[in-house]
């Protein structure tokens, strides 16, 4: 009886996937077509283009990180990470 349920529960699930696909596919045809198809959202003729920058902002580095002072190393007693029984 339970695997009854969870077969009837997963052919649920599973159409109910199936149903969302194509809810998407009707919606949005052109665009997952065309993705798939290798052309993209924007083919190459009419693709937005970027200007090139005009000037180049240097980055502005601290040097934040060295005068942290480093972790002096403290001496301890090194013990097994397991028993001797393990």
């Amino acid at each position: 009886m339970v695997q009854v349920a969870a077969a009837l529960l997963f052919a649920l699930a599973a159409g109910l996937g199936i149903t969302v696909i194509l809810a998407m596919l009707k919606s949005n045809e052109t665009a997952i077509l065309s993705a798939l198809l290798g052309e993209g959202a924007f083919p190459v003729a009419t693709s937005p283009e970027s200007d090139p920058a005009v000037a180049a902002l240097p980055i502005h580095r601290t040097n934040a990180r060295r005068a942290v002072p480093r972790r002096m190393p403290v001496a301890m007693t090194v013990r097994p990470q397991f028993s001797r029984a393990a």
